[in-house]
Formats: structure tokens, sequence, C-alpha cells
């Protein structure tokens, strides 16, 4: 899974959220280090849609313009934390390799 698509479905882990909020949501949870663009955003979500990772929560009128909300689905839910479980193997084995190469009389000394 993208880094962008593993941000997007973490941004709405904590619940439905429109767009601009999911935007905004990545750059803060990344300290501002990932800014998605609109049209990639929407790409993505499209494309989330279709594989039935998240469908639309809610749709509202404001400022004449269509503001949809999103939410993770079960599968959602259910790959999110597939790909977590992953992330953190893959960081427990760097760890466990950068610690070893300190230890005298390893193979990464």
């Amino acid at each position: 899974m993208r880094e962008p698509t593993f941000l997007v479905l973490t941004a709405l882990a904590a619940g439905p959220q429109h767009g601009y909020a999911v935007i905004e949501d990545v750059a803060r949870m990344t300290d501002g280090r990932v800014r998605l663009r609109a049209g990639t955003l929407y790409a993505a979500l499209d494309r989330l849609r279709g594989e039935g990772l998240l469908e639309v929560d809610r749709e509202e009128i404001v400022q004449s313009r269509l503001r949809r909300y999103y939410r993770l689905t079960g599968l959602g839910e259910k790959r999110l934390a597939a790909e977590t479980s992953r992330l953190r193997t893959q960081a427990t084995l760097a760890e466990n390799r950068l610690r070893a190469r300190h230890q005298p009389g390893t193979a990464f000394s």
C-alpha cells in the first residue's frame, strides 16, 4: 500500500470526513511532510470506493457546493489493520538490525 493511501485510510479511521478535511488531517498527522493535492485525493477516494475500502457517509450543500463525507467500510478497516501490522513488523525488523549492528560479535558490527 502506498503511503498516501495508508494516510487517507488512517484519516478516515477517526470517523467520516469530507475531502478537504482529509487533506488537512493528513498534513496534521505528518507534521506537514505530506500535502495531498485535491486532484490526487479525489482520484484516490474514487479508487478506494471502487475497491470497497470506503463509502460515502453523507452529502451536504455548503456555500452552493456539494460536500461529500467518506467513511471506512469493514473491508477498509481490515485492510488498514493489515497494513499497520505489516509496517509494524518491518519497523521492528529494522530496529533489531540497527541494534544488532552496534553489538560486538554480530554480523552487523
